[in-house]
């Protein structure tokens, strides 16, 4: 058992039982007790099923593949464990995907991601944790502690695990947005970066890859992004990246938000390997036999562990290092 000090008491939304269930076995706790029902009309009912009375409490809940639904349920589980009189409510959000909603670029649209954020503290929030938000600036959104947590580690240690980091490497960023995300991986890893030049026209799921910018003749390409909804800028700058000579490609993602069509896309694709967290549970991927997953849940439960214990949360993935294989790349 991982040494804490007194009791972690963590609970699973709906969204990620399966994500904190892993997070319990790495601290050798329990998870808590606590009823979710979905009725037929579409109105949600939680409850936990425990006392909580002047307990620090954790709920883990991502936002992923039903957004509106996960957040509104999120929204309730900080209501019920305020009502229960617990002493903090920590607000993990695996994967915050409204956090794509984060500028006013156009007329009369909603920063979708502020209102989350605000919607999150009223309801009484006192911390929240998470990873790779889509810009680094959404924490500003937050006036309480937000604790963010970064999967570059993570995924640099698995390139290495499966032996694809050599003088022959290059690091993608599929567009200008992900070049600061990319330049870490490369420095991690000791490779050179190249970057997409894409373009967004519309609303939709669908960006345009105009070119690559960077040597990539005769390389193994590495692409690096935070998320995939539907494979598309994936797999056009994997096109991209074969018509500059690129040999071996290779994506690397903090999260997967793939279906059935986006996971076809990636198998008929020149990627050779997709590599992702498990942030968002994607029952469609088990098929694939290129997407191979790794589990984050892990970082998750350092991250708690230290705030629990009142430490620094700057070298969780230290201490994880030694487990890493054991815990996130088997589980």
């Amino acid at each position: 058992m991982t040494d804490v000090n007194g009791e972690i008491k963590i609970y699973a939304g709906s969204s990620s039982l399966a994500f904190a269930t892993k997070m319990c076995e790495y601290l050798g706790v329990q998870l808590g007790k606590s009823t979710v029902i979905n009725f037929s009309e579409g109105n949600t009912f939680v409850r936990v099923d425990e006392c909580v009375r002047n307990q620090d409490v954790y709920i883990v809940q991502t936002i992923g593949k039903k957004p509106n639904n996960e957040f509104t349920e999120l929204l309730f589980w900080i209501d019920a464990f305020k009502r229960a009189s617990a002493a903090s409510v920590t607000v993990i959000i695996p994967y915050f995907s409204y956090a794509k909603g984060d500028k006013k670029d156009e007329p009369r649209t909603s920063i979708r991601a502020r209102v989350c954020a605000e919607c999150i503290e009223l309801e009484g929030a006192d911390r929240v944790i998470t990873m790779d938000l889509h810009a680094d600036q959404i924490q500003g959104f937050f006036k309480k502690p937000l604790d963010h947590i970064h999967g570059r580690e993570l995924l640099a240690e698995y390139a290495k695990h499966i032996g694809i980091v050599d003088d022959n490497l290059v690091v993608v960023s599929p567009d200008a947005g992900s070049a600061k995300r990319a330049r870490s991986l490369a420095n991690i890893l000791g490779c050179e970066v190249a970057i997409g030049d894409k373009v967004r026209t519309g609303h939709d799921e669908n960006a345009k890859v105009l070119g690559i910018i960077g040597d990539v003749k005769g390389k193994n390409c590495l692409v690096i992004d935070d998320f995939t909804i539907s494979g598309g800028t994936l797999v056009d700058v994997t096109h991209g990246l074969k018509e500059q000579g690129a040999k071996d490609i290779y994506a690397f993602l903090s999260h997967v938000v793939l279906g059935e069509k986006g996971v076809k896309k990636i198998d008929e694709s020149p990627i050779k390997m997709l590599v992702s967290t498990d942030t968002v549970y994607c029952p469609e991927i088990e098929a694939s036999d290129k997407i191979k997953i790794i589990s984050a849940a892990p970082l998750f439960a350092e991250a708690v562990k230290t705030i629990h214990n009142h430490e620094a949360t700057t070298d969780i993935y230290k201490r994880l290092k030694e487990r890493v294989v054991e815990w996130s790349f088997k589980n």
